[in-house]
């Protein structure tokens, strides 16, 4: 027992309590996926629902084996992949939104020719784009004021990225930029220059809006959150997910929604979740999320570095906020987003770039921790040394 645990110590370091709770959604999300996907596996699988049980699966534990090798990457290191990967992502999008897979009236897939894989450049933009702004905040903390060598080049990467992602995914863009917002002002950005980021960022999502692919979609879905009388058939499906799954829910697997409501197993897998485990069930993966927000703001708090504090901040954020948002959507509290829900929802590399992002997190967790410890080992050698002398 005591070689098991020293082996979990060496090779998984980080914040136990995120490990926990990573590996508590993704083995949730195996049960929950495989339920929702029964009506997908009749339409393009011959019925055959363990298509999706291995494939989920899969990709589960390649995000986890992914999540594992970041996390052993110091985390000073993602100064520089950020920088790089936000450059390579400006062209990506530009070539997604020209060229790319036309999906629900949106160009947001391209496929990697070789292996013939698609996925959404607008996560490996986010990703680094979160991360490079924290770097260029850690590095301008001594002239946090300084508009013209801090905020311009700030504002300047914000507004290029948003806009290119909002062209065609609005939802996306409006959580990167109030992301963005959080991580600003947690970097101690003055308040005027956060209000200036605000002005640009709705400057440029109208123009998407008027230029981009999702401009109908973006005002049908707010108008028809707003319509009092009539309710949109998602979201009529998901209340009724809701209202049938009681305390205790109906039970893993017995779903009825799962058959008429759109996207269970991704945009709307929340009310899958209440319908199956009740009210116990929607809580517990709440609770779950706000932990996790919880232990990335305790990192913030116990990091020695600004680099490392603000990653984590803005990682964190991210990944709670689209979160809660999916979840409100569900349950009729915002208008519908397409948006799913992290760690739970069926996807391909976006469960990737989710464990990347968690790996990171980990990251600065474990590099703190490696600090805090060399530097009680040379506070003790110098104690040693003086008691000697």
């Amino acid at each position: 027992m005591n070689q098991f645990k020293a082996w979990i110590d060496e090779h998984f370091k980080g914040d136990p309590l995120i490990w926990g709770i990573v590996i508590l959604l993704s083995l949730f999300s195996i049960l929950v996926v495989y339920s929702a996907t029964g009506s997908l596996a009749y339409k393009y699988a011959g019925g055959n629902t363990e298509v999706y049980l291995f494939r989920h699966s899969f990709l589960v534990l390649v995000s986890l084996v992914v999540m594992w090798f970041a996390h052993k990457i110091p985390y000073r290191n993602y100064a520089l992949y950020a920088r790089l990967a936000m450059y390579l992502s400006i062209p990506l999008l530009l070539l997604t939104y020209m060229f790319g897979s036309n999906i629900n009236e949106a160009n947001r897939w391209l496929t990697i020719p070789v292996i013939n894989q698609a996925f959404q450049p607008s996560d490996l933009a986010k990703l680094a784009l979160i991360a490079a702004l924290a770097a260029m905040l850690a590095r301008k903390q001594n002239n946090i004021k300084d508009f013209k060598n801090t905020f311009v080049p700030i504002i300047i990467a914000i507004g290029i990225i948003c806009l290119l992602i909002a062209l065609a995914n609005m939802s996306t863009a409006i959580l990167l930029l109030l992301t963005c917002l959080l991580i600003m002002f947690v970097g101690r950005v003055p308040v005027k220059y956060l209000a200036m980021v605000v002005m640009v960022g709705m400057l440029g999502l109208t123009a998407a809006v008027f230029l981009g692919q999702r401009g109908e979609t973006f005002f049908s879905r707010i108008e028809a959150f707003m319509d009092e009388e009539e309710v949109p058939f998602q979201a009529e499906q998901s209340y009724i997910a809701i209202a049938t799954g009681g305390v205790t829910g109906k039970g893993p697997g017995n779903s009825e929604q799962r058959n008429s409501l759109p996207h269970p197993y991704s945009d709307f897998i929340y009310a899958i979740i209440i319908e199956e485990y009740g009210l116990v069930g929607g809580v517990s993966v709440l609770f779950l999320y706000l932990a996790l927000l919880y232990r990335g703001m305790r990192i913030v708090a116990n990091s020695n570095k600004a680099f490392g504090g603000l990653l984590s901040a803005g990682l964190s954020f991210a990944l709670v906020i689209q979160a809660l948002v999916n979840m409100a959507v569900a349950v009729g509290l915002g208008p519908i987003t397409g948006l799913p829900l992290p760690l739970l929802s069926m996807g391909g590399t976006s469960l990737v770039f989710t464990g990347i992002s968690l790996g990171i997190i980990l990251s600065v967790s474990r590099g703190d921790h490696q600090d805090e410890e060399s530097a009680s080992t040379v506070g003790a050698l110098n104690k040693s040394r003086l008691k000697t002398a």
